[in-house]
C-alpha cells in the first residue's frame, strides 16, 4: 500500500510538471504576440521616418537608430520563438510524443480579477492536505510497518513450541506373504499385494519440540534495538514530509499573493506605459523627442507587458498548486 501510495505521489509531480510545460507555452506564446507586434509598430516606423529623411525633415541619423531598434526587436523575436520551441519540445518529451511536429497546445480564455481574494489559510490548506497527500500516508504506512516490525523482533524472546505429524508406509514388489506353515518344510510363501502391503507397513509418528532463546539472546536484543530505531527513522521520516508540505503549501500562498499584487501593479504600468508610449510616439512623429526616447518609451512597454504576462501565469499556477493540495483536479476552467 505503501509503494502504491508513492507511485501515487509520482504521478501527482509529473501532473504539476505538465501543468508548468503548458503554462510556460502559454506565456512564451504571449511574449511572443507582443514582441511581434512591436517589432510590427517599428516597421511602420521606419517607413515613415524614411519618407521624413527623404524629404529632408530628419537626420538620417534617426532612420539609423529606428533601424537599430528594429534589428533589435527583430533578434529579440527570434529568441522568443526559440523559447516556444523548446517549450513545445519539453512537454512533448514528458508526455514521450516521438516529435513535437504538429502538435499545438488549446489556448484557453484565461481573466483574472486583481480584486480576488485568495481563499484559505496555510494552515487549513496544510490541514486538508494531510489527509490527501500520499507521500503523507506512504509515510504514516512506514511508522506502522516498523512498530510491526519491534513486535515480530520482540516474538524472538519467546519460547517457540512445534508440533509434528508423519505418516509412512512401504511395497516391494519381491516381498511375499507367509500363506501357512508346513511341519515338514517349513513356511509357505506366496504373493503379497500391494494393498496388503499398504496397509500392514503403515506407522505414524507424532513430535513436539520445546526451543527456549537462551543462547542467541543478545541476536534478539539487537534485532530489538534496530527495530526501535526503524521506529525513530519512521517518525522522523514523517515529520518530514510533513514539514516539505507544509512549506512547499506556505511558498506557494506567498507566490500566488505577490504574483497577484505584481499583476494589479503590472497592468497599472502597462495601461500608464501604452498612454505614455503613444504621447512619445506622437512627438516623434513631428520631431519632438529623439529615436532614443522613443526607443526608450517602446522598450519599456514591452518589459511592463512582459512582466504582466509572467506574474499572470505565475499567479496562475500557483493558485492552481494550491488547489491541487486540497484535492482539487488541475483546471484551468476554474
Amino acid at each position: 500500500m505503501a509503494s502504491e501510495l508513492d507511485l501515487q505521489s509520482i504521478k501527482d509531480n509529473i501532473s504539476l510538471n505538465i501543468a508548468l510545460a503548458y503554462l510556460q507555452i502559454l506565456l512564451n506564446n504571449e511574449l511572443v504576440t507582443a514582441t511581434d507586434s512591436q517589432l510590427q509598430i517599428t516597421i511602420q516606423q521606419i517607413q515613415k521616418t524614411k519618407k521624413m529623411f527623404d524629404a529632408g525633415s530628419v537626420a538620417k541619423g534617426n532612420l539609423l537608430q529606428i533601424e537599430a531598434q528594429a534589428a533589435s526587436e527583430e533578434l529579440q523575436l527570434i529568441n522568443l520563438k526559440n523559447q516556444l520551441d523548446v517549450s513545445y519540445l519539453t512537454i512533448t518529451q514528458m508526455l514521450e510524443l516521438e516529435s513535437p511536429e504538429g502538435f499545438r497546445i488549446v489556448v484557453p480564455e484565461i481573466s483574472i480579477d486583481t480584486n480576488t481574494i485568495i481563499t484559505g489559510k496555510v494552515e487549513e490548506i496544510f490541514a486538508q492536505a494531510q489527509g490527501l497527500r500520499p507521500e503523507i500516508k506512504s509515510a504514516e504506512l512506514n511508522l506502522n510497518v516498523s512498530e510491526l516490525d519491534l513486535k515480530i523482533a520482540k516474538g524472538g524472546r519467546s519460547p517457540k513450541l512445534s508440533m509434528s505429524h508423519s505418516a509412512s508406509t512401504m511395497y516391494s514388489n519381491i516381498r511375499q506373504k507367509i500363506l501357512s506353515i508346513d511341519p515338514l518344510t517349513g513356511p509357505v510363501y506366496g504373493e503379497y499385494p500391494f494393498s496388503e502391503q499398504f496397509n500392514d507397513n503403515m506407522n505414524y509418528g507424532l513430535g513436539f519440540s520445546l526451543n527456549l532463546p537462551i543462547l542467541n539472546g543478545w541476536q534478539v536484543n539487537k534485532n530489538i534495538a534496530n527495530s526501535r530505531l526503524n521506529i525513530e527513522s519512521s517518525r522522523y521520516t514523517l515529520e518530514s514530509e510533513k514539514k516539505d508540505l507544509y512549506k512547499r503549501i506556505q511558498q506557494a500562498y506567498a507566490d500566488a499573493v505577490a504574483a497577484l499584487k505584481k499583476y494589479s501593479a503590472s497592468m497599472k504600468a502597462v495601461t500608464s506605459m501604452e498612454e505614455s508610449f503613444r504621447y512619445t510616439e506622437q512627438k516623434f512623429n513631428v520631431g519632438m523627442v529623439t529615436p532614443f526616447d522613443y526607443n526608450a518609451a517602446k522598450s519599456q512597454l514591452l518589459n511592463a507587458q512582459s512582466d504582466m504576462s509572467q506574474a499572470k501565469y505565475e499567479y496562475i499556477f500557483k493558485t492552481k498548486v494550491l488547489d491541487f493540495y486540497k484535492g482539487l483536479p488541475l483546471n484551468l476552467n476554474k
